[in-house]
């Protein structure tokens, strides 16, 4: 990578996030990606959620990790109820944990219609009683909020802000869409801003950081950030980050490179843990979805047709 001086433009104070995404920036992938490429400030972890009871054991798993991620990571939970945002708070605390992220922005219909997610911003009697906890029973944990405008219309927020205002919060991320767009479709900037000189706590932006022009751009739009958070596409440009914050311009052969690195990485890591072929692909192929704009075509469909680990590893050959 080369240094460039028309991109150096990440503000020393700025804070560079990656993002939490079901399936895929779980353990294994958060600390391949530390140690190849870092520049990330803080990686919050796919949600933790209750089943029957109990918080679910293989999230209790993914936050177990070594000193170094430790001090790096936050855990992110999904609750619908206070009893939900205790047991997983608790789950938080007793693997070491003194910072925890609040989903309200989920926004897959088998959560929202059961209470989670972006739900919570109608809730707001129930983020009351959480807000009581975090002063109270939870004093000494940092907290943060992770949510979107609304889940159909993006002036829901307006309701739950003064609540939301009132919590001890580190900050309030916001991805500037409705729960209803899930992950495509316009970003309704003018409410982001209008949130954004509205709240009580420093503001993080995310959505569609997809280079560092993007990233610039925000952040000339609204030079009071915090910071921003990077979600799918640093699992196709993992350099993204270090690209922001060194300045760096990647050349396509570069990008490429990072890549086979990262999922090189990913899959030694994988294939040690996960029992056979088939549940190892399950998991390893998606991670190339994300990587369709700079990978060949006929790589990428060589790697999604392959059923067993030799015939995967000869596809990903035909990328480099």
């Amino acid at each position: 990578m080369q240094s460039t001086s028309s991109l150096d433009i990440c503000q020393s104070d700025m804070k560079i996030f990656s993002a939490p995404l079901q399936g895929y920036t779980d353990r294994v992938w958060r600390e391949a990606h530390a140690s190849l490429f870092g520049a990330v400030d803080a990686y919050f972890t796919p949600f933790m959620r209750v089943e029957k009871g109990v918080v679910r054991p293989r999230d209790v798993r993914d936050i177990t990790c070594g000193e170094r991620m430790h001090s790096i990571t936050i855990p992110q939970i999904l609750f619908r109820d206070i009893n939900e945002f205790r047991i997983l708070t608790d789950a938080a605390v007793a693997a070491g944990y003194t910072a925890v992220d609040l989903n309200l922005g989920c926004p897959f219909p088998p959560q929202v219609n059961h209470g989670r997610g972006a739900a919570l911003l109608r809730n707001p009697s129930l983020l009351e009683d959480v807000r009581s906890d975090m002063t109270g029973r939870y004093g000494a944990i940092r907290f943060s909020v992770k949510m979107r405008l609304g889940v159909d219309d993006d002036a829901e927020w307006k309701q739950v802000l003064p609540v939301i205002n009132a919590m001890p919060l580190e900050s309030l991320t916001v991805h500037p869409r409705v729960a209803r767009q899930q992950y495509g479709g316009e970003l309704h900037m003018g409410q982001f801003h209008r949130l954004m000189s509205r709240s009580s706590h420093p503001v993080v932006y995310n959505g569609d950081i997809l280079t560092p022009e993007d990233y610039a751009r925000i952040v000339d739009a609204a030079p009071s950030l915090h910071g921003v958070m990077i979600g799918r596409r640093l699992l196709g440009r993992p350099t993204l980050a270090a690209e922001i914050t060194g300045g760096m311009s990647v050349t396509p052969e570069e990008r490429l490179d990072s890549l086979l690195k990262m999922h090189t990485r990913i899959y030694d890591c994988y294939s040690g843990v996960l029992c056979g072929d088939t549940q190892l692909l399950s998991k390893i192929k998606p991670y190339w979805d994300y990587a369709l704009d700079i990978i060949p075509r006929k790589a990428y469909k060589a790697i999604r047709k392959s059923s067993a680990a030799a015939s995967y590893l000869e596809a990903v050959r035909m990328i480099g």
